[in-house]
């Protein structure tokens, strides 16, 4: 099996780096980078590898959270009860505090 593995490596088929970019690409769209960082990891990507692909996504993370927000909700929370279901949800998505707040605060302003 390990003779096979390595074969499949050395030509190609098997790669980490391809493996990051299509997961990458099927989950950009629905989650913030750090649920996409933490489902890498837990598939044993390497902590480097890991850290180069997401820098790139953390600069969408305000517009895809945005997105899914809007589509989800779409209206600002009426109360502190519904409030805090718009963030739980943005938070199981994998969206960091700073950005659920912009998004909930209608702040377009630059992350500092």
């Amino acid at each position: 099996m390990e003779t096979l593995l390595d074969e499949l490596i050395k030509q190609g088929f098997l790669s980490d780096e391809r493996f990051v970019e299509s997961r990458i690409n099927a989950r950009a769209g629905q989650h913030g980078s750090r649920r996409i960082a933490r489902e890498l990891l837990e598939k044993g990507i390497s902590e480097s590898l890991v850290a180069t692909a997401v820098d790139n996504l953390k600069s969408n993370d305000l517009q895809t959270a945005r997105a899914l927000w809007t589509r989800k909700f779409g209206a600002p929370p009426n109360d502190v009860k519904e409030r805090a279901r718009q963030m739980r949800f943005l938070q199981s998505r994998g969206f960091s505090f700073d950005v659920i707040r912009r998004v909930l605060d209608m702040d377009d302003s630059e992350p500092e």
